[in-house]
């Protein structure tokens, strides 16, 4: 039997960013980033590697069938997954038996979000189901042809909030920094399927990042930045790092976060380098879009424990989506799969309204249902906040089912999650009296 292997680096004692230079100025991209900040001299020890075992049958049986000359160490390179991404129906009927719906969607891509799956993720799919719950995120289908009443190309009104290009500023300490066009897998439910996966394979706009910087040095308010896109993660190692070490040159900036679903899609690409480099920018937060158990797999595992072994916080965004994550059970074996990763749910997002959206969108009270399903029979770091990302550039409005029944003689009424109700003496503070 052939054997695979995946070598992990141990994670040394997170590092600290200091001597960083003067005011913010333009650098060519290109320029050297010791040129940026000063050298830090840091205890170092001898990096030690441990093998671990690849013993993912699947994903070997997927590689040798369809991709019989490329070899294992091949089939980890990140960046041999984007090259070998699927993005016709002629490669991906290949691999899956297509539904007559699924070859309709894809012949002249009606859909302004173009077709693209890693390797990897393809190999998760089921060839026989169009139903799969896997397959129906990332396969088109002809319902994303149909605009139905209340959806639009932005519906978050993004493009109202943004300055700058690439900045979307809404909330008074935090902006959202777009920083690229690009993914590694296209969702079918994108939020911004209006503007991703038309800038090329490797889009990099230096002069749109400065305009970014520029806008977030200027701002003193804003003490948390969230890079997102496209997904960040897509970036090159120098090119991330080259944007995280002109924000943590900005004094007001306290907090970074990437949004990504990198480590779902794509784990190959949390190697040891980019973990290393990240450990660099804390605070660092990563935020995970996970949409079902069945995308825990051994490699997402791995990548997950790299990045919190080297102290990174992680959480998960999920989006509701009728037919593939729609039930108590399949949320609970998320949510709890995520926490064995080390993996916080966060949010648990109504799916937004964009063009040919309506069958993945579910009503309201399904989103109600599976929170109180979770609440009280699992345990509370597992139970995200519900919340609809309201239309017209409204904000995250968090959303909970009906725990207070009202009161009684000065008590308030509480319902638990069992259905019983329980009284909690809330009367209005009386004054004491001291004797």
């Amino acid at each position: 039997m052939e054997s695979e292997t995946l070598f992990v680096e141990e994670a040394e004692p997170p590092g600290r960013l200091t001597g960083i230079v003067g005011p913010t100025q333009h650098h060519d991209f290109n320029t050297s980033l010791s040129t940026l900040c000063t050298p830090v001299a840091v205890p170092t020890t001898r990096s030690v590697f441990k093998p671990v075992p690849l013993n993912d049958s699947r994903s070997r049986a997927f590689r040798k069938r369809f991709f019989p000359n490329a070899t294992p160490k091949e089939w980890q390179d990140w960046h041999w997954q984007l090259r070998n991404r699927i993005r016709d129906v002629e490669t991906l009927g290949a691999m899956l038996r297509l539904s007559e719906d699924e070859r309709h969607a894809m012949s002249g891509q009606a859909s302004s979000l173009p077709l693209a799956i890693t390797p990897y993720y393809a190999s998760l799919l089921d060839p026989w189901n169009p139903k799969q719950a896997l397959r129906r995120t990332v396969v088109p289908t002809v319902h994303e042809q149909f605009r139905s009443s209340g959806e639009a190309d932005d519906p978050l009104h993004e493009e109202q909030d943004s300055p700058v290009p690439g900045i979307v500023h809404r909330y008074p300490d935090r902006l959202l920094f777009l920083v690229t066009g690009n993914c590694s897998t296209y969702c079918r439910y994108c939020t911004r399927s209006r503007m991703v996966g038309h800038q090329g394979n490797h889009c990099l706009n230096t002069d749109q990042w400065e305009r970014g910087l520029a806008y977030i040095a200027a701002h003193p308010e804003v003490r948390d930045v969230l890079l997102s896109g496209g997904d960040p993660l897509t970036l090159a190692d120098e090119q991330l790092e080259w944007l995280l070490l002109r924000l943590r040159q900005i004094p007001h900036v306290q907090l970074i976060r990437i949004g990504t679903k990198v480590p779902i899609v794509l784990p190959q690409r949390i190697t040891p380098a980019l973990v290393k480099m990240l450990k660099r920018y804390h605070p660092l937060w990563i935020s995970i879009h996970a949409a079902h158990p069945d995308e825990l797999t051994a490699e997402t595992a791995r990548a997950c424990t790299r990045l919190a072994d080297a102290g990174i916080p992680l959480g998960s965004q999920t989006v509701l989506l009728a037919g593939i994550n729609d039930d108590v059970e399949t949320m609970r074996r998320l949510v709890q799969g995520l926490l064995m990763i080390r993996v916080k749910p966060y949010y648990l997002y109504q799916c937004d309204p964009i063009p040919g959206s309506s069958h993945f969108r579910t009503p309201v009270a399904k989103g109600l249902e599976i929170i109180r399903g979770l609440r009280g029979f699992t345990t509370g770091y597992a139970v995200p906040t519900y919340v609809i990302d309201a239309p017209g550039g409204g904000g995250k409005i968090p959303l909970l089912p009906e725990y207070a029944e009202g009161r009684e003689d000065g008590d308030l009424l509480l319902r638990n999650y069992e259905g019983r109700v329980f009284r909690y003496p809330d009367a209005p503070a009386r004054e004491s009296v001291i004797h």
